[in-house]
C-alpha cells in the first residue's frame, strides 16, 4: 500500500507545516506542537511532526532533511506516549494518525504524527499542577498563544464571542446617550417613535440580519446588558467601560515634533461623534493649495474621502481591549492617523497595502453601523478609496505602517 506521506514530498514543504525532530529527547514539545497543528492558527489544515530526522544545511547553506530514523525500542516508546497523552492531556482530544517509513538503514523506522486540523481551540496540559496552554504554529516554531494571537484563536474557533459583541457584564440602559442614539437610528431610517427604548435593546429584536441584538441578558442576572459596539455606538461616556475608546487631535507648525503642538483636542462621548469632531478640525486645519502662477484651480491639500476613509478605519478597526486612544497627528506636510491594534492576521500584509486584501473585520458590528450612516464605504473599499482618492489629487501615494500592537496611515499634503 502506498504511504500516506513521502518524505522527499515533506522536506519540500514550507517549515511552518513540518516540525523535523531526530531524538525526540522532550515528548512534551511534541504534544505541543500536536496541539498547535490542531489550532490551525495559520490556517493551512494542520501539519506532520517527522520523529527520527535531521535538518541541516547543505554546503551552499541551503536546508536538507536527512532521515536516520529510530530504534525499534524508541519508536514504540514515542508512539504510545504520544497517542496515550493526545488523547488525556490535549483537550479536546486530539488523535494525530500514524505512519512508519523506513530509515536510512534497515533497524531504524521514521515516525511521522500526521495532525489535521480542526474546529475546535485545543490545550494542553503537561501535568495535573499546571495550567492548559493553548499552542500556535508561528513560523518554524511551536508557541504558546497569549493576548491577542490567543483571543483570535478563540474567536475564531467559536469558543469566544468577537470582542465587539460581547455583552458588557455591568452597562445599563442608564450608561446611553438616548438622543444620540435617536438621531442615529433615524439617520439610518430605521427608527420607530412608536417603539418603547427598551424594545430596542431586547435580546430578540435585531436591526439587521447581520448585526445581534443591541443588548440581552447574561446568565443569572436579570438586567438588560448591553453589547460593547452599543456601549461605543450610543453610551455617554464609553472611555469609563474602554479607556482607549477617545481620539486624540493634535497639529504641529512644522514637519516633525520638535517644535510645542500647537493646539490638542481630546474627542471623548460616542465613536459616532469622534468621527465627526475629527474631521470637522482637519477640514479647519486643511486650507487649499494656492496656485499663485496658474490658471488651474486651486486644490486642497487632502482629498477629504481619504481623510474621511483614514479616520473611519482607525476608529472602527481598532483593538479596543488596548488603553492607547486613535491619534490623528497634522504636521506641515502630511496626517499620521494611527490605530491601536495590530492588522488582523487574516489579512495579507502586501495586499492591504495595495487596496487588493479580501474584507476582513475586528469589529464587524461597528463597520456595518458606520457603514449605513454613510461615514465608511462598502465593505473592503476603505484602503481602496484612501489610495484612488490621493492618486487623483496628484498627491504621492499613502504610506501605510504596520506595527506589532497599531496601524499607522500617512497621508502626504498635495504640494501645489
Amino acid at each position: 500500500m502506498k504511504p500516506k506521506v513521502e518524505l522527499k514530498e515533506l522536506s519540500l514543504r514550507e517549515s511552518e507545516q513540518v516540525e523535523w525532530n531526530l531524538q525526540v529527547a522532550d515528548v512534551d514539545s511534541v504534544l505541543k506542537t500536536v496541539t498547535a497543528f490542531a489550532n490551525d492558527f495559520s490556517n493551512l489544515g494542520g501539519g506532520y511532526i517527522v520523529c527520527g530526522a535531521e535538518e541541516s544545511a547543505d554546503p551552499y547553506g541551503f536546508p536538507r532533511v536527512s532521515f536516520p530514523g529510530l530504534a525499534s525500542a524508541r519508536f514504540k516508546e514515542i508512539e504510545n506516549k504520544v497517542m496515550t497523552d493526545a488523547r488525556t492531556k490535549i483537550s479536546p482530544p486530539v488523535t494525530p494518525l500514524i505512519e512508519e517509513l523506513p530509515g536510512q538503514t534497515d533497524d531504524k523506522r521514521v515516525l511521522v504524527l500526521i495532525v489535521a486540523a480542526s474546529n475546535q481551540a485545543h490545550s494542553y496540559r503537561a501535568n495535573s499542577k499546571d495550567a492548559s496552554t493553548y499552542y500556535v504554529r508561528l513560523g518554524r516554531e511551536t508557541v504558546e498563544a497569549r493576548n491577542g494571537v490567543l483571543r483570535e484563536l478563540l474567536v475564531r474557533k467559536q469558543a469566544l464571542e468577537p470582542w465587539d459583541r460581547r455583552l458588557h457584564p455591568t452597562a445599563t440602559l442608564a450608561d446611553l446617550d438616548l438622543l444620540v442614539f435617536r438621531d442615529c437610528l433615524q439617520e439610518m431610517g430605521i427608527w420607530n417613535a412608536s417603539l418603547p427604548v427598551d424594545d430596542y435593546f431586547a435580546d430578540q429584536l435585531q436591526l439587521h440580519a447581520l448585526v445581534p441584538p443591541l443588548g440581552g441578558q447574561r446568565p443569572l442576572d436579570p438586567s438588560v446588558r448591553l453589547r460593547h459596539f452599543a456601549l461605543l455606538l450610543f453610551g455617554k461616556t464609553p472611555t469609563r467601560f474602554f479607556p482607549g475608546a477617545w481620539t486624540k487631535v493634535s497639529f504641529y507648525p512644522g514637519p516633525d515634533r520638535s517644535e510645542n503642538v500647537s493646539q490638542r483636542h481630546e474627542l471623548t462621548g460616542s465613536i459616532v461623534s469622534q468621527v465627526r469632531k475629527a474631521l470637522a478640525l482637519l477640514a479647519l486645519h486643511s486650507p487649499l493649495v494656492m496656485k499663485k502662477e496658474s490658471a488651474a484651480p486651486n486644490k486642497p491639500r487632502y482629498p477629504a474621502r481619504a481623510l474621511q476613509e483614514a479616520v473611519v478605519n482607525a476608529i472602527v478597526h481598532r483593538d479596543y481591549e488596548l488603553d492607547d486612544p486613535v491619534s490623528l497627528t497634522v504636521f506641515s506636510d502630511r496626517v499620521e492617523i494611527r490605530s491601536p491594534g495590530a492588522l488582523v492576521r487574516t489579512l495579507d500584509r502586501e495586499k492591504f497595502k495595495t487596496g487588493r486584501a479580501a474584507p476582513s473585520w475586528r469589529n464587524q458590528s461597528l463597520a456595518w453601523f458606520f457603514n449605513k450612516l454613510q461615514l465608511a464605504q462598502a465593505e473592503g473599499q476603505g484602503i481602496p478609496t484612501i489610495l484612488r482618492s490621493m492618486k487623483q489629487l496628484g498627491s504621492a501615494a499613502p504610506v501605510f505602517e504596520l506595527e506589532e500592537n497599531a496601524v499607522t496611515c500617512v497621508l502626504w499634503a498635495h504640494a501645489g
